[in-house]
């Protein structure tokens, strides 16, 4: 079958590496998430991913703590992230590289869309640490960043619910799952999909997200070849 994305931007929470733990690493659901991840590349589609930090650190949990450094520490929690799973991926045989968005040499390579997409190109998923490189945005803002900057067809985000619902839908047994938004909806209704300056960049750059539960990673592949595994917003 063919793939109906050739470049996507995979983001994938922080929480969800911390597998039941719920903190910290585990290292059979990394390796879970990073053999869906690289079913999906098999198949010819290149992939960029952006990780939270969640299982390390949330901002805004952080109590009296300046925003600004609580931030900083995030974005740091996420770098952590990027590098294991890249050694998850180098474990399954992929070659990856961890790009980030601050200066730090030793670590990993500084991002510029130039040099991320020719490492897409060249076969290799990168994944992008650091988020944005600034305090206040989210992850999320940075995956719609990164996604417009490395030209991807569409930002995929993989969460722990099967799609976008009306209401949260572990306290409300009615909940009701969209196949289709639309932004504008997202942003009218609050619908939890991701922050308003993600969505909203989103919406005003023409890029779809694909909203599916990563407790299944071969949903991944199967969202690269069109089958419909979540929800898809798009305006």
């Amino acid at each position: 079958m063919a793939i109906q994305y050739k470049r996507i931007l995979l983001k994938v929470s922080g929480e969800a590496l911390s597998g039941p733990k719920g903190t910290g690493f585990d290292e059979e659901t990394i390796a879970s998430i990073c053999a869906g991840i690289k079913a999906a590349h098999d198949l010819g589609t290149q992939i960029a991913i952006v990780v939270g930090g969640g299982n390390f650190w949330r901002g805004r949990s952080s109590g009296k703590m300046d925003r600004m450094d609580a931030d900083k520490i995030g974005m740091l929690a996420t770098v952590m992230n990027a590098l294991a799973v890249k050694d998850a991926l180098h474990q399954q045989g992929v070659d990856a590289v961890v790009m980030t968005s601050s200066f730090m040499p030793q670590v990993a390579e500084c991002f510029t869309s130039d040099k991320a997409i020719a490492a897409l190109e060249s076969g290799k998923i990168v994944v992008f640490g650091g988020g944005t490189g600034n305090p206040i945005f989210s992850t999320d803002t940075a995956s719609a960043l990164r996604a417009l900057e490395i030209s991807a067809d569409a930002m995929f985000k993989a969460t722990m619910v099967d799609g976008v619902y009306d209401k949260d839908p572990h306290k409300y047994p009615d909940a009701v799952r969209y196949d289709t938004l639309t932004f504008t909806r997202v942003l009218d209704e609050r619908l939890a999909v991701m922050d308003s300056t993600a969505a909203t960049l989103c919406r005003d750059n023409g890029l779809p997200i694909l909203v599916f539960d990563l407790g299944q990673p071969a949903n991944i592949a199967k969202a690269c070849e069109g089958e419909m595994v979540g929800t898809l917003v798009k305006e």
